[in-house]
């Protein structure tokens, strides 16, 4: 059981990508939405708020990334066709300087 969880809601089209991946067993449905559920590690839930500040998890650890981190996961899902993808995904979704001023070299 994973720390936390990526909830990706599916339209139509996303639902078809999903069962083209193999992945049909692993739709659900939350408050009547189709939904797949992406395992997070608490070190990959750390980096994703460093990334996306006003990420927000609810009280069972789950949250629902921005629309273009959303693309960058359901395209890995897809062509990886697994859910277990969270490794590679942190490598696009990760920025490290996110938040951070950058510093001026000082040159001498």
């Amino acid at each position: 059981m994973a720390d936390y969880y990526i909830l990706l809601f599916l339209d139509d089209e996303k639902i078809k990508k999903v069962e083209g991946a193999g992945l049909a067993g692993e739709i659900s449905e939350i408050d009547g939405k189709k939904v797949v559920r992406v395992d997070v590690t608490s070190k990959e839930q750390k980096k994703l708020v460093k990334s996306f500040p006003d990420l927000t998890f609810d009280s069972s650890n789950a949250c629902v990334l921005p629309e273009q981190a959303e693309n960058i996961l359901m395209n890995l899902i897809v062509a990886m066709k697994t859910l277990d993808v969270m490794k590679g995904a942190i490598m696009k979704l990760y920025n490290p300087l996110s938040g951070k001023e950058l510093r001026r070299a000082s040159v001498s």
